[in-house]
């Protein structure tokens, strides 16, 4: 598979013929950055972990360039972050056995260019060559910039396949901004209890990020913790890790359907939920 950038490359960590790392795949992840993968898409990731019949690869589309540094990585610059967080990219891919890494390594500002088609094509690519039954990304509620426009560019490229090529299930996921406000009935629910060490080492290897100012390991794991917890007022704890996202699939399959007419049925749903606990207690 040729990608776009000349930097571009597909790492698979047990050295695997690359054409059966990537057909095998049965769960994908497109996200913007690395270790936005292992933050959304840990459910994937668990569900292909040791299980026959089931793998997971992962798509990071930026190149890291523009990342939050501190401590021993302050004076790293751009071209050094994108060389550090490439490698700790790689060491997850190995931990998780991912049956393939794809780095596109493209600027932030083309992801972001509505009016680019590189991203676009090249994703709608690497889907139709995967072909996962499920697809994890951002959702598009999500406050960092980059990441919306992943989504987008995702829901694009899905749209561009034959019905056939798409997956089963699109879920988008949380990152910057949680989804707990989201109506019950509506959210995606995903139990990541199991492999806790996994989960800690996946988000721990990131290194440049953790150490370099930002708790992204505590700040993830605590988060599903919580989910977990607050998830239901009247009940014990069903599970010990929660993460939770959004069905996209409505806006692959309806291609009429504008990206922000599905946040706002979203919206209305949250609203008409508080309403009617208000109007019922007040």
């Amino acid at each position: 598979m040729k990608l776009h950038q000349a930097t571009a490359e597909i790492f698979v960590w047990d050295q695997r013929p690359l054409a059966e790392a990537i057909s095998r795949t049965t769960h994908l992840a497109v996200c913007a950055h690395q270790d936005d993968i292992e933050i959304l898409a840990a459910h994937g990731i668990l569900e292909c972990f040791h299980h026959p019949g089931r793998a997971f690869s992962g798509v990071v589309v930026t190149d890291g360039a523009g990342s939050a540094r501190d401590y021993e990585y302050a004076d790293y610059t751009d071209e050094q972050m994108k060389a550090v967080r490439r490698i700790e990219q790689k060491k997850a891919a190995f931990v998780g056995e991912f049956s393939s890494q794809f780095l596109l390594d493209h600027p932030s500002k083309l992801v972001k260019d509505a009016k680019e088609t590189v991203v676009v094509d090249e994703l709608a690519r690497i889907i139709e060559a995967t072909r996962p039954q499920v697809l994890y990304t951002h959702n598009l509620t999500d406050k960092h910039d980059t990441h919306v426009g992943v989504v987008l560019r995702t829901i694009a490229a899905l749209r561009k396949l034959p019905r056939e090529a798409r997956p089963e299930r699109v879920i988008g996921c949380e990152v910057w901004r949680d989804l707990d406000w989201v109506p019950d009935q509506l959210k995606v629910v995903m139990d990541v209890t199991r492999h806790e060490n996994l989960q800690a080492a996946l988000l721990g290897v990131f290194d440049s990020q953790i150490a370099g100012g930002k708790r992204y390991d505590l700040a993830a794991l605590g988060r599903r913790k919580a989910h977990s917890t607050f998830s239901e007022s009247h009940g014990v704890d069903k599970a010990q890790g929660l993460i939770y996202g959004v069905d996209l699939r409505p806006l692959v399959d309806d291609e009429s359907l504008a990206p922000l007419a599905y946040v706002d049925r979203l919206l209305a749903a949250f609203r008409e939920e508080v309403s009617a606990r208000i109007g019922k207690l007040g």
